[in-house]
């Protein structure tokens, strides 16, 4: 992975003297931007060499002018601009060659100090690729684009992780925490963290440490109630929103629904697709994870999936108390459940 490329070139101690770290991933940019802040300096320069400020509380000429100092003590000095979106030279214009404030930056670029490595923290955005700034920051040093893991890649980065904190973890219990923490990796590399600390080292992490540890239940999921409603097993799923209605901390609707929307339209999609031999590819997904979709569609046709799909639209807005008087979420789950099955 590239950022990983980056770490390993900063503990070679192979610096560029600027790092623009962009884009819809903020794990990735905390990351590479810790491991700048914790491993350039030691402690005893960091009191003097390294400065890290905030957007929204400086000016792109401030950034220039920590930037062009020197440090006082050793070979280096580290800047850091955390919440680097925030700025008001990247908000106030479209065209930021055209911002008289980007003339700092452009400037600094032409001869950047040889002795400071300056650090964009810029989140859930990115620059224009065509734009002077972006080809100049390129040039001169590192433009790190931070994607997010799509979703059916999202257990296969989850196995890598886990390796790389000397563990191993079985396709299920991957899967398990794909599918409840969703693609936001922090609150995924958190949950991992924490069974690092409980488990012995180098065991396998399983659903069964997942349920007693982080608080999700093998059974009693939002994956297994997709399972349930596409296998048309109308025991099962009234089990599970039963259990989620008594566990609405765990299991809100305000995550369920949005679950079963994306499951339900990927069915549609699957469905829509004449030659099947190409749908693991055209849909993004695994062979594997494709079986789900290829039951389901045995049990449902394209017009009751996307009345399905209507339907829980409809629950979403119920949920945020439009056309709703009186019933609460686990009313609101049981109903759509019971439309979906029947």
């Amino acid at each position: 992975m590239e950022h990983l490329r980056i770490i390993r070139d900063i503990e070679l101690k192979n610096y560029k003297p600027i790092y623009f770290l962009m884009g819809e991933e903020p794990y990735f940019i905390d990351v590479v931007t810790d491991h700048i802040e914790s491993n350039v300096l030691d402690e005893a320069s960091k009191a003097f060499g390294q400065t890290i400020v905030y957007g929204r509380d400086v000016s792109m000429e401030q950034v220039i002018s920590l930037a062009k100092s020197f440090p006082m003590m050793g070979d280096k000095q580290v800047v850091i601009v955390k919440e680097a979106q925030d700025m008001k030279e990247w908000k106030s214009r479209k065209k930021e060659d055209d911002d008289e404030d980007m003339k700092h930056l452009l400037n600094y670029l032409q001869q950047p100090t040889p002795s400071t490595l300056l650090v964009f923290n810029y989140k859930n955005k990115t620059l224009d690729k065509r734009k002077k700034v972006y080809k100049n920051l390129e040039k001169v040093g590192v433009v790190f684009d931070s994607q997010k893991i799509k979703d059916y890649k999202l257990a296969e980065w989850i196995e890598s992780y886990v390796q790389s904190r000397q563990f191993k973890i079985n396709s299920g219990a991957s899967q398990l925490l794909a599918e409840y923490l969703g693609t936001d990796l922090s609150k995924v590399v958190n949950a991992i963290n924490k069974l690092a600390i409980i488990l012995p080292e180098r065991s396998e992490i399983t659903a069964q440490h997942i349920e007693q540890n982080i608080g999700i239940s093998k059974d009693y999921n939002v994956w297994e109630l997709q399972k349930a409603l596409g296998q048309k097993d109308v025991l099962k799923a009234n089990r599970i929103i039963h259990y989620f209605e008594s566990n609405p901390k765990s299991n809100p609707i305000q995550m369920v629904l949005p679950s079963l929307y994306n499951y339900f339209s990927k069915l549609a999609a699957y469905i829509s697709i004449p030659d099947k031999r190409n749908a693991a590819a055209e849909l993004g997904m695994t062979t594997w994870a494709l079986n789900d979709y290829k039951e389901a569609s045995t049990k449902f046709n394209a017009q009751k999936v996307e009345r399905i799909i209507g339907y829980i639209r409809d629950t979403d807005k119920k949920s945020k108390g439009v056309n709703n008087a009186s019933a609460d979420d686990g009313d609101l789950m049981k109903e759509l459940v019971f439309k979906i099955l029947h």
